[in-house]
């Protein structure tokens, strides 16, 4: 899964360490998240989302 994180945070300069305080995870779950290399559960996409004032669909690119 591809996110688009990264650059919904540098809309609101937001660091990954803030993100990850508003959302309860640490910043390393960014990190992953970021990269590609970890998905998140559909609550944790929900709150980043959320917090990013987007829809999960425009947030995380869900592939085949």
């Amino acid at each position: 899964m591809k996110t688009r994180i990264k650059e919904f945070r540098a809309r609101y300069d937001m660091t990954q360490e803030e993100l990850a305080k508003l959302v309860g995870v640490r910043r390393e779950t960014i990190v992953f998240l970021e990269k590609g290399k970890y998905n998140p559960s559909l609550k944790l996409a929900y709150d980043i989302s959320k917090i990013l004032h987007s829809r999960i669909e425009e947030v995380f690119l869900f592939e085949d």
